[in-house]
């Protein structure tokens, strides 16, 4: 009994045979396919949406951050420019988000779209998305037929193929038409959709491999974020507040001084050392498994010495502004350090027993036993510390409840080595109360900006805090004298 072309084996098929031989009387080379190409090649639709979706808004995004953030020492700046600048991270994500948003609505219109078939000027707006997946059905179905040849040659009957080669150029035929059809496209996306589902299905990925494929590039994402990007910390004690609240959860932008290669001591782009007022966090250097907080008050060459709490850097007093008590055994103030201000408290304790002044000297004289005159002030002298190169020396805002550089090696100071710095800290994501629930006054708390006072504080404060920053001093007046060369 004769057999139809359906009943046919693969073997049997001259049009399929290509090993063992060919049969008698036949060509012995394989007969050429049907062309299921498309108007451009994948890779071509890729390297179109890698330069129009994500080099021009990464570019774009960072010639925005540059133009709106402000020259240094410019403190006349304000709103999206200060955040732009303190954010520079965060503002470039936002930026290139946009950017990229606007390339991916309007890329039906870009330059040579057409031309290798991104997509059509002349598709309904309601027809744009199945255009792309009818496109993404012909790359996978070619995709398939390229690597797994001999296996749909063998999988497949002659006529079955025919079918399917016939349903994928019928759709590309109608994608590619000089004017597009709407209603013949959805027909022929139809046939295309059922044949390759008919006859490809067992080469197609399947749905749980999707999800782990996604999941997976989800993971990596996030790693590679988390090691090189931005990384998220909670502030677990007081020596930071006001600035950070004990429940505070920042975000700390690694990028800034470089980021560490992981399991080295070398960074990548590295831009050390960090700036004057910085609030960074880093490993202790005594134990590098727990991860402290603390603001950069002294650079490389230069000489740290303290006044009860109050940095002196190369002989010259860090100028500050009292705002007013905090709380029942605090004073607090506005410190000023180079173009930054940020909240300092001080203990109420015999430095301060009746409020914020502070005995003035001209000589050791003046003052009492037990304390020394310097900077024209009498009180707890510690120092001088000489700051070493490739490392800073830190302090807490919060002056006498800091564990940090000026009481390290058993009180005989010691700063950060650069290996050690993780990251500059951005704003605060979330917080939580004391008593439980989240402190809505301290979201979005940018660290590095305007000093912001937390909620439940005497009313008077902000007032104080508002006379400080209007009557802050230029840069030229709050900048160190330069410390010693280091070679």
């Amino acid at each position: 009994m004769a057999t139809t072309p359906e009943e046919r084996s693969p073997e049997s098929s001259p049009a399929l045979a290509k090993e063992g031989g060919a049969t008698e009387g036949s060509d012995p080379s394989p007969p050429p396919r049907p062309n299921t190409g498309s108007a451009g090649p994948s890779w071509l639709r890729g390297l179109f949406y890698a330069i129009w979706i994500v080099t021009l808004p990464f570019v774009l995004a960072i010639l925005a951050v540059w133009l709106l953030t402000p020259a240094p020492g410019d403190v006349s700046a304000g709103g999206l420019r200060v955040f732009v600048a303190e954010q520079q991270i965060p503002a470039g994500i936002v930026l290139f988000t946009i950017f990229a948003m606007l390339a991916w609505h309007y890329r039906y219109e870009l330059p040579l779209s057409s031309a290798i078939g991104v997509g059509r000027k002349d598709i309904p707006p309601q027809a744009r998305a199945r255009y792309e997946e009818a496109q993404a059905l012909v790359d996978e179905a070619r995709r398939i037929l390229k690597q797994n040849t001999r296996e749909v040659d063998k999988g497949l009957r002659a006529a079955e193929r025919e079918r399917l080669d016939e349903a994928l150029r019928g759709l590309e035929k109608v994608m590619t038409a000089e004017t597009f059809d709407l209603a013949e496209f959805d027909a022929a996306h139809t046939r295309a959709d059922r044949a390759v589902g008919e006859h490809l299905s067992r080469w197609r990925k399947g749905e749980m491999r999707e999800y782990a494929e996604s999941i997976g590039v989800a993971v990596a994402v996030a790693l590679i974020l988390r090691a090189f990007v931005i990384e998220a910390f909670k502030i677990p004690s007081g020596s930071m507040i006001p600035s950070l609240m004990i429940g505070d959860h920042i975000f700390v932008n690694k990028l800034t001084y470089g980021p560490l290669i992981p399991w080295t001591e070398k960074r990548l782009f590295s831009s050390l050392p960090p700036t004057r007022g910085d609030v960074m966090v880093f490993k202790f250097p005594e134990n590098k498994e727990q991860d402290f907080i603390k603001r950069v008050i002294a650079a490389p060459g230069d000489t740290l010495e303290a006044i009860n709490g109050r940095p002196i850097i190369n002989g010259w007093l860090v100028p500050h502004c009292y705002v007013g008590r905090y709380g029942s055994d605090g004073w607090l103030y506005v410190e000023y350090l180079e173009d930054k201000s940020y909240f300092t408290l001080f203990a109420h304790d015999d430095t301060h027993p009746n409020g914020p002044d502070e005995p003035v000297c001209k000589g050791q004289e003046d003052c009492g036993i037990g304390q020394s005159c310097k900077a024209g002030i009498c009180g707890h002298h510690q120092g001088p510390f000489k700051v070493g190169a490739n490392e800073v020396w830190v302090m807490g805002d919060n002056r006498y409840n800091s564990h940090d550089s000026r009481s390290w090696r058993g009180g005989m100071g010691a700063g950060v080595p650069f290996e050690n710095i993780k990251g500059r800290a951005m704003f605060v994501w979330m917080s939580f109360a004391p008593g439980g629930g989240i402190a809505q006054d301290r979201l979005f708390v940018n660290v590095m900006g305007r000093p912001k006072l937390p909620g439940g504080l005497d009313a008077s404060l902000q007032a104080g805090l508002d006379k400080c920053m209007r009557e802050r001093p230029p840069v030229s007046q709050t900048t160190p004298p330069p410390g010693r060369k280091l070679r």
